[in-house]
């Protein structure tokens, strides 16, 4: 049988760096709120029997009056998380079910990773434990002190981590208990965690395209990804109110 697998998606972000009137997650990219592209792709596999969907208490509200009916639809259990996105994480795990195998952390902000890096990011970490998406560096890297480069970093071997990222579910919850041991303000992501613990992560290939949504003119870029994929057909149900808020 296949694994059971749970996603905790990670919307609890301040946004800072992205301006405008709304929040990173919540922002439109292609006639849908960012954040809803990547329940999709949780909620339309047969594999996912759960989905956490962490968000910040001051956008509690919006989620659940514009957006309440669908989550609902799909199942998708909304709770409050924290400051950090350690945080965020680590409330999410308390509420994962005990039929649980596999757990996927994904950034809400990556909506334009594909279906195929997600069933690769999966029997991965099905295999051997922990895996996650991850690009290889092609520009190049320079290291800079005061602005001045003080040199140019090799970038063989240099991959971009990107989300979801996969790990059986005991190992993660390990990892982040172990993370009280460590400095929480150089936890960059799930897999650090993971090889505190010694344990090996696995690299699933991606391109660039499953890009990060950092700033406002991200949203555009985005967009043209989307875009210029085939358009997708829905595995699962179709909720209510598609037309108005999806």
């Amino acid at each position: 049988m296949p694994d059971n697998v749970a996603a905790i998606i990670c919307a609890a972000g301040a946004s800072k760096r992205f301006g405008g009137k709304r929040k990173k997650p919540f922002a439109d990219v292609g006639g849908r709120a960012v954040f809803l592209r990547s329940v999709e792709l949780f909620a339309n596999r047969d594999d996912v029997k759960q989905i956490l969907l962490g968000i910040a208490a001051d956008d509690e509200e919006l989620v659940t009056v514009k957006w309440g009916p669908n989550l609902q639809f799909f199942n998708v259990k909304v709770f409050l998380g924290g400051a950090e996105r350690f945080n965020t994480v680590e409330k999410g795990l308390a509420l994962v079910k005990d039929d649980i195998d596999l757990i996927a952390v994904h950034d809400a902000v990556r909506c334009c990773v594909t279906d195929k890096w997600v069933d690769e990011a999966i029997a991965t970490a099905a295999k051997t434990g922990a895996a996650i998406l991850a690009c290889p560096v092609v520009a190049t890297v320079k290291h800079a002190q005061d602005k001045t480069i003080t040199k140019t970093v090799d970038r063989t071997g240099l991959y971009e981590a990107q989300t979801p990222q996969v790990f059986k579910a005991e190992l993660l919850k390990r990892a982040y208990e172990n993370a009280k041991n460590l400095n929480k303000n150089e936890i960059s992501d799930d897999a650090q965690l993971v090889e505190a613990l010694g344990e090996k992560v696995s690299i699933v290939e991606t391109d660039s395209s499953n890009i990060k949504i950092t700033h406002g003119s991200d949203t555009a870029i985005a967009s043209a990804i989307l875009k210029s994929r085939p358009k997708p057909v829905p595995k699962g149900p179709v909720g209510p109110y598609v037309e108005a808020q999806w």
